[in-house]
């Protein structure tokens, strides 16, 4: 597996990453313990050394999977975590935003309980808390930095300002938005820039748009309430009808390259920056495998310039998110 550096900072880890959310957690389809331990450990094998998680996947018992399934592999491996929801101590169900310094401070101390390490690698702010300033989130998180408790600080899906600023207190190493071939936010809205100006690394997550650019659903896929997708607008049979015409770009680039959708889908996003890592996410070990392979598609200039020239002529249908959640982006 080639390795890439995050931005300036001297973290490096393997080009592609594993998103561990959808082990247990928001597709309606969770694995059982050792299934998820299974999967994880056979990332390791095949040289992945990136895994992302946070505590509201489960919440917590996605982070106790990966805690458990790394935990004979802290010295070759890289774990990033995130804080910044408020859960209801009840059902566990995030009720709200809480970036405040002491409720950072408690996450990360029952984070490292439950990930079985010493340090936190790579610590994000979930999403940004209007009623913190970000200065005090990026101090905070400082202090955990002096004090040992955690090496890199991230932030996930903020506005270009807000990168800004708290870059000022606590230099970034990585910034985690929704970034692939149709949510191209990042190119527009200054983030990106942002990164490259300040040598921070981008960690694209959903590169494969929740599973609709592998070319294994369409109009007629039916997602269970427990599934994520089904609030999502970009996911009515509408929608999915309507972008099926960027699966089918996907998949004659694919032809000719002889690779699939998905492979593609991540090799233009490997393709756009050196310091772009994405974390695709699966359940199942051949397409580990699929998504792993993307790092050999080599994508000539010609070939980026000809999925833009396609991609550029097509409008993709509906909202990434319902209104209540695209408002915590980009703040």
């Amino acid at each position: 597996m080639k390795k890439r550096k995050l931005g300036k900072s001297r973290l490096e880890v393997s080009a592609i990453g594993l998103g561990c959310m959808g082990v247990n957690f928001s597709y309606g389809h969770a694995l059982d313990k050792q299934q998820a331990i299974d999967l994880i450990r056979g990332a390791v094998e095949r040289g992945v050394t990136f895994f992302d998680t946070a505590e509201v996947y489960g919440p917590f018992t996605n982070e106790e999977l990966v805690g458990e399934a790394l935990a004979p592999f802290h010295d070759q491996v890289v774990i990033a975590t995130k804080f910044g929801w408020r859960l209801d101590p009840e059902t566990g169900r995030q009720i709200g935003l809480d970036s405040r310094p002491e409720h950072i401070r408690e996450v990360a101390e029952a984070s490292l309980k439950r990930l079985k390490v010493d340090v936190i690698d790579l610590l994000y702010q979930h999403r940004v808390d209007p009623d913190v300033p970000i200065e005090h989130v990026a101090g905070t998180v400082k202090d955990l930095i002096q004090e040992g408790k955690v090496k890199h600080f991230g932030l996930s899906e903020p506005g270009a300002q807000t990168i800004r600023r708290a870059h000022a207190v606590q230099p970034i190493t990585a910034i985690q938005n929704e970034y692939s071939l149709w949510t191209r936010g990042p190119e527009k809205n200054g983030v990106l820039q942002a990164c490259e100006e300040l040598g921070i690394g981008f960690v694209p997550y959903s590169p494969l748009g929740k599973g609709f650019l592998t070319g294994t659903m369409n109009e007629n896929t039916k997602l269970v309430s427990n599934d994520f997708r089904s609030i999502l607008p970009r996911f009515t049979p509408e929608a999915m009808k309507a972008n099926q015409v960027l699966v089918d770009l996907l998949g004659r680039i694919a032809k000719k390259k002889n690779a699939t959708p998905a492979q593609i889908a991540i090799a233009w996003l490997l393709g756009q920056k050196p310091w772009i890592v994405p974390i695709p996410g699966t359940t199942k070990l051949h397409r580990l495998e699929e998504n792993l392979g993307a790092a050999n598609v080599e994508l000539t200039g010609d070939d980026l310039a000809e999925i833009e020239r396609a991609a550029s002529a097509i409008t993709v249908q509906g909202a990434r998110y319902p209104e209540w959640l695209e408002a915590t982006t980009g703040r």
